[in-house]
């Protein structure tokens, strides 16, 4: 492809494809281990890093669900609650303000259904940066480091 040549730095990974497809209202589940102490509710461009974060978080003893979150309204409820019910800790990452984005809808949902841990990966009101897609998501520490670390600290927090 053209567009790929001239510009590698403007790709993302591929999330939704025929195999995978986009469904309003219906989150899917990415990642699963076998024992899984945290849930990564990822949205966007997100998703991949939420993974990696999963693969080097399995390796070190501790596993997770990721979800895919295609759709904020409708909420997916039902994978949520389910993937809540299983876990320790939630950890919402997104590339949008935190407050009134994906991890506030999550929250408002969980604190009515099943408070719990939770921790915020997204921009936290800050004004807008001009820069590669790189340079931002390591700009409002939303790599997969920073996912990494949000896990780590949703595991240990005193549960509510």
């Amino acid at each position: 492809c053209l567009f790929q040549k001239e510009f590698p730095h403007l790709l993302t990974p591929v999330i939704t494809s025929e195999e995978t497809p986009f469904e309003i209202g219906k989150s899917e589940i990415f990642w699963e281990s076998k024992d899984p102490l945290a849930t990564i509710i990822a949205t966007g461009s997100l998703v991949y890093r939420a993974l990696l974060a999963a693969k080097s978080l399995e390796e070190n003893g501790i596993g997770t669900i990721v979800l895919n979150l295609s759709t904020i309204k409708p909420l997916d409820k039902k994978t949520i609650l389910n993937a809540a019910q299983r876990t320790k800790g939630i950890v919402t990452v997104e590339e949008h303000q935190v407050a009134g984005g994906m991890g506030s809808a999550v929250a408002e949902f969980l604190a009515e259904n099943h408070p719990m841990r939770q921790e915020f990966i997204g921009v936290r009101d800050q004004f807008g940066q001009s820069g590669t897609m790189d340079e931002l998501i390591a700009h409002y520490h939303m790599d997969t480091p920073d996912i990494i670390e949000a896990v780590k600290r949703a595991i240990k927090r005193k549960q509510l």
